[in-house]
């Protein structure tokens, strides 16, 4: 098994069949994030959360379109049944133990998108001789690049004093959504027979901390190589 895409096509580009399946899998997770946001966007934005909210809704479109068209798109029979897995498991789960049902919908959407940005790393799958202005592998870049920065914003909510009342059952939402995040990423590189070392994760900066100690994760966190 091979730690990266490829071999190339002819043309220096990443097969097409693996940039399917790849992007097809990133638009599942990215869009059940966009749909979510968009249900908890409130019709006016009053607070500087729900502005905040209605920017990563927009970052969240902006990655699918840039999927859409930067992929080159064949047949994959066997996408049917995988992206009703991925479908599934990207349902809303609210964290548990909070009495608040709108707030504990708000803590997983922060959880799975957390999980989503930081445990999903595209660009390191790219080989190392891929041609730097290739559509697909820019956008993987792009992806990743902007991952980042969204994911510092849900790291924010994450750790506000909003939630301290709270830590325990943020923890444990963090935790049940990054492995299942990994999990499923990890299962769909071993089917394009890529292996799924540490490299393809990236390390979570959560952390939280109670005002009074710091309250460990259990997060699974991979080293960065």
């Amino acid at each position: 098994m091979s730690p990266f895409l490829g071999p190339l096509d002819p043309d220096g580009c990443v097969p097409a069949h693996q940039q399917t399946r790849l992007s097809a899998f990133l638009m599942s997770a990215h869009g059940a994030q966009a749909r979510q946001l968009a249900v908890a966007l409130p019709w006016s934005l009053r607070d500087g959360w729900q502005v905040e909210l209605h920017s990563q809704y927009c970052r969240e479109i902006e990655i699918l379109s840039l999927i859409g068209r930067a992929t080159a798109w064949v047949s994959d029979p066997t996408l049917a049944f995988m992206i009703w897995q991925w479908e599934t498991a990207w349902l809303p789960r609210p964290a548990h133990e909070v009495a608040d049902q709108s707030l504990a919908l708000l803590i997983d959407l922060a959880a799975f998108g957390h999980a989503v940005h930081s445990v999903i790393r595209p660009a390191a799958l790219l080989p190392e001789f891929e041609p730097h202005n290739n559509p697909f592998a820019l956008a993987m870049k792009r992806i990743e690049f902007e991952s980042g920065r969204l994911m510092q914003a849900q790291i924010v909510f994450l750790k506000s004093q909003q939630l301290v009342p709270v830590r325990d059952a943020v923890s444990a939402a963090v935790e049940r959504r990054h492995v299942q995040v990994r999990e499923l990423w990890d299962a769909m590189l071993k089917g394009m027979e890529i292996e799924t070392s540490g490299r393809h994760h990236l390390a979570p900066a959560y952390q939280l901390k109670s005002a009074m100690a710091a309250i460990p994760t259990k997060i699974i966190e991979s080293a960065k190589q």
